[in-house]
């Protein structure tokens, strides 16, 4: 029998972060670092909200295939935000400690990790960003401008 196990406080106390505390953390960052183009962070914020429920209905391999295609050439601040959107998600992902770490010389191939994965990671990585998602939204929701005819959903 193992002791008693430390409070989500106490941990933090003890500078330990849980989980959630982690994806909040990074949720946070990815939204503070956008670039200060407004038009990109209305569609960001646009993108972000909807992509939860793609998850939900397509899978993760195809809602981020879409996400990627939907970033073309990157030219326009809709596409860079698509592609940006894209990148919080493989940075999350593929952390040291995430569901698909980074190769050893630091490059990450998020669609290939999860095309060539197992079944186990690919269930594990989509729960994690619907997780991550749940702050990201919230965070865009208050750091970024809301755009034409966009509704505030819960």
């Amino acid at each position: 029998m193992s002791g008693p196990r430390a409070t989500p406080t106490a941990q933090a106390a003890a500078g330990q972060r849980t989980p959630e505390q982690r994806r909040a953390a990074d949720a946070l960052h990815r939204v503070r670092d956008l670039e200060i183009d407004e038009s990109l962070r209305k569609a960001y914020r646009a993108y972000a909200d909807r992509l939860g429920p793609s998850i939900v209905m397509n899978g993760l391999g195809q809602a981020l295939a879409s996400e990627l295609a939907a970033a073309g050439s990157k030219a326009k601040a809709d596409e860079r935000a698509h592609h940006r959107l894209y990148q919080n998600i493989e940075a999350w992902l593929c952390r040291p400690g995430g569901v698909y770490p980074a190769t050893a010389g630091g490059g990450r191939d998020l669609l290939g990790a999860i095309v060539g994965g197992k079944e186990s990671d690919y269930l594990r990585a989509q729960v994690e960003t619907l997780s991550w998602l749940t702050w990201h939204k919230k965070f865009c929701r208050a750091y970024l401008p809301r755009g034409k005819g966009e509704g505030d959903q819960g």
